[in-house]
């Protein structure tokens, strides 16, 4: 077994976000999606033979999945590839093995992917995070699971961590769940469900599924090997039990991750093209480029390459980002620039992600002297004169995504850690540096 894992270098650290000296144009190449190579990996890890992830992603969160495949007894070797950013990987499925500890990281794929398929192993298997992904929820997969005849010891709280007393199958059948917290409930028990005995008729009891786009990307990859769910009605879903067929899986850029990017475009007014976009594709990144034109950008896409250029400024809008509430912290920072105020509904649920990242936009804000204001579901940014100074990272990605994105026009922007980029995008700030070297004097929004 390869135990070797290709590990990018990030940039850690405070981080002065650098302001534009002028119009962006650039064309870059992003890596590969986070939710589909872990996707990805988890499907391949119970294939009915060898397969092999072409142009995968290197990232902490990809890193964690592979450590706990690995640590559950797959076989997961790097593979030299024609890939920019690290190697393809090469998959080999063998018996589920217990008796480990997995550490999940801030990973919240890995959690709810990974605590069914333990349920499969033979022996205990003991899930724990990083403190600042603790409070992450998991007590509807708990209750789920133990529903399914799984035991789980996690001494009452509902959380990580916990152990999963594997008993080398999962018989399977009806169950319910609220998934009102996260969709990843529905993905990690739809993943594994194709090794349950008798599959899985999985129903969503709660009010509201958030990120649809995710569970569709779910049951297309599950489809895709040969797995055939039915939806029989709106938040019910029945899997066949069987076993996924082995292919070679290329992984889409990560679009969300090309957010940041495009939405700079807009900023300095300047034009960003990303390449190998993809014609079809259920990340919840691919309504981005419907997202910016409807905010003033110009959006085109020719021969697999998606481009964005700045229009006559930024238009405050009502959004509904109930689908892609990931790209919220995007929106924000455009938003902070707009014409007008815009309101974000539709995503209450990331109040619970890597930080309460509503929470963490409004202070971010703040203290730049901008304004927003929490709503029920969502929250409110109306535009103000923004000053340098400190922008917290909070432990989440995207929140340190969007403090570079502000920074192209406010000078003196100091982002506390930019490491945590590597969560999914280690290559971030050599891209946004790529990006810069692009710059030209003259921008109309800069």
């Amino acid at each position: 077994m390869s135990d070797t894992t290709y590990s990018p270098s990030p940039a850690t650290g405070a981080y002065e976000a650098p302001a534009a000296a002028g119009a962006v144009h650039a064309t870059l190449t992003i890596p590969g999606s986070k939710s589909l190579t872990n996707r990805e990996l988890m499907i391949a890890a119970i294939a009915d033979g060898p397969g092999r992830l072409i142009a995968p992603l290197h990232s902490d969160d990809s890193r964690r999945m592979i450590d706990a495949l690995r640590a559950l007894g797959i076989r997961i070797d790097e593979v030299e590839g024609d890939g920019e950013f690290g190697p393809d990987l090469a998959v080999t499925p063998g018996p589920l093995r217990g008796g480990t500890t997995i550490d999940c990281g801030q990973a919240g794929t890995v959690m709810r992917f990974v605590t069914p398929l333990a349920g499969l192993a033979a022996e205990d298997v003991h899930l724990t995070a990083h403190e600042s992904a603790l409070h992450r929820p998991m007590g509807a997969m708990i209750t789920a699971l133990r529903d399914l005849g799984v035991d789980i010891d996690d001494e009452g709280t509902w959380a990580l961590p916990f152990t999963v007393r594997g008993h080398g199958r999962i018989r399977g059948g009806r169950v319910e769940i609220d998934a009102s917290s996260s969709s990843q409930f529905v993905s990690g028990l739809l993943l594994a469900a194709p090794r349950f005995d008798v599959g899985l008729h999985l129903v969503h009891t709660g009010e509201h599924l958030p990120s649809l786009p995710h569970i569709d990307m779910t049951i297309e990859s599950l489809s895709r090997r040969g797995i055939r769910i039915e939806r029989p009605a709106p938040g019910e879903w029945l899997v066949e039990g069987g076993v996924p067929r082995a292919k070679e899986i290329a992984i889409e850029p990560d679009l969300s991750n090309a957010a940041p990017f495009l939405a700079a475009a807009m900023i300095t007014g300047g034009e960003v093209s990303v390449t190998g976009w993809p014609l079809h594709s259920t990340q919840p990144g691919a309504l981005l480029p419907d997202i910016l034109q409807a905010m003033g950008a110009h959006v085109g896409r020719h021969s697999g390459t998606m481009t964005v250029r700045a229009g006559d400024g930024i238009r405050g809008l009502d959004l509904d980002l109930s689908a892609a509430s990931e790209l919220t912290p995007t929106i924000v920072g455009l938003a902070a620039f707009a014409d007008r105020p815009t309101t974000i509904r539709g995503i209450g649920h990331i109040r619970l992600h890597e930080t309460d990242r509503i929470a963490a936009l409004i202070e971010d804000l703040a203290a730049l002297g901008g304004e927003a204001e929490e709503l029920p579901d969502g929250l409110r940014i109306t535009p103000r004169p923004l000053r340098g100074g400190a922008w917290a990272a909070y432990h989440d990605h995207r929140i340190a995504t969007t403090g570079a994105l502000v920074g192209l026009r406010v000078p003196g922007v100091v982002i506390d850690d930019i490491g945590t980029t590597a969560k999914t995008l280690p290559e971030f700030t050599r891209l946004w540096d790529r990006m810069l070297a692009g710059a030209q004097p003259g921008s109309a929004n800069a």
